[in-house]
């Protein structure tokens, strides 16, 4: 029997130019450092996927300094990425564009797929566009699972970040409804670790949320705000038997 595939999620790294940028008093380079050598101490990860927002200040130093935090924790595990709302898909693939940097958007496994979804638009709040749902259909092979990472949530969650949240929602649905082998979606952008069913017409389906390497929200806030909690990661475990199971690290 084929072994676990294991997915490490980061996500929303809010990086500034230089490594004593502090976004809400905390110096966010330094926490990303902490979150990365906690996953290389990780008995067995097979891929890295980080869900955007690498950027604070939207500088071509804060991409500079995403790679130089993974060289400098000798991160070799292959790492998959997206552009969050703050970032230039431009300058990601730019400076993210050598080992261990992957710009592909789909992941073969013997029994999974991981396909990474693009849903950056021209305001804060998220889109997938057409062409993007026509790529990710040509992607899926019926005959595995698939986990779909995305940047923005795809329902509304409860707090302030829902006005930035997935404007084409219901077409969300709809598209995970028409393939029953989409086994769960993951997501980054709102800075919490939570596990939301999506109701679909046939189904249901888990929505798991990553929390950030920089802040967490505090959903109790109207506005941003941190809460106590530290940075952290999320992991999941897919299994041959397309079993997927989740959990997440603070640190």
């Amino acid at each position: 029997m084929s072994k676990e595939f294991i997915v490490v999620q980061i996500s929303d790294s809010h990086l500034f130019a230089d490594t004593s940028g502090l976004h809400h008093d905390t110096n966010v380079y330094q926490n990303l450092i902490k979150v990365l050598q906690n996953i290389k101490q990780l008995p067995h990860v097979d891929i890295i996927v980080f869900t955007g927002d690498l950027t604070q200040d939207h500088t071509d130093a804060s991409y500079q300094l995403f790679v130089q935090a993974f060289n400098a924790c000798e991160i070799i595990t292959p790492v998959y990425y997206l552009a969050g709302n703050h970032d230039e898909p431009k300058l990601l693939n730019h400076y993210l564009a050598s080992t261990p940097f992957c710009s592909e958007k789909v992941i073969e496994t013997k029994h999974w797929q991981i396909l990474l979804i693009e849903s950056k638009s021209d305001t804060p709040a998220g889109e997938v566009t057409q062409q993007q749902f026509s790529q990710v259909a040509n992607a899926i092979n019926a005959k595995k699972s698939q986990l779909l990472l995305m940047h923005h949530h795809p329902v509304d969650v409860g707090f302030f970040i829902d006005q930035h949240g997935l404007n084409n929602q219901q077409q969300f649905r709809d598209f995970i409804d028409a393939f029953p082998s989409i086994a769960a979606v993951g997501c980054g952008h709102i800075h919490q670790a939570l596990s939301l069913p999506m109701a679909l017409t046939k189904r249901m389906v888990n929505l798991y949320s990553c929390p950030a390497t920089s802040i967490q929200f505090d959903v109790t806030s109207a506005t941003v705000a941190k809460n106590s909690q530290g940075p952290g990661f999320r992991q999941f475990i897919l299994k041959a038997d397309k079993q997927l199971f989740t959990d997440v690290t603070f640190i």
